[in-house]
């Protein structure tokens, strides 16, 4: 239970970095738009898999934690220099 409630918790900050993102539009957007869809499906398609495979729902819930984790690190660090730059 732990695992399901801290996904839609974690969730909920990548949701929100993610529309302040596409908010702001420009390419940095689109990449992100194209990024949000694709990882979708693949994870989907990864835990439909899993599922075949016997793995429990826990186990399930764990890998999309993993994901959202990493995307909650990746939306909400800081611009490189070489970024600010391009603008």
């Amino acid at each position: 239970m732990w695992n399901w409630m801290m996904l839609g918790l974690e969730s909920n900050r990548v949701i929100g970095l993610r529309m302040a993102k596409l908010m702001r539009g420009g390419k940095a957007a689109q990449r992100e738009a194209h990024r949000m869809v694709s990882e979708k499906m693949f994870a989907a398609a990864k835990a439909g898999i899993s599922l075949m495979a016997g793995a429990s729902a826990d186990k399930i819930v764990a890998q999309y934690r993993k994901k959202v984790a990493a995307n909650a690190k990746r939306l909400s660090r800081k611009q490189t220099r070489r970024r600010r730059k391009l603008r």
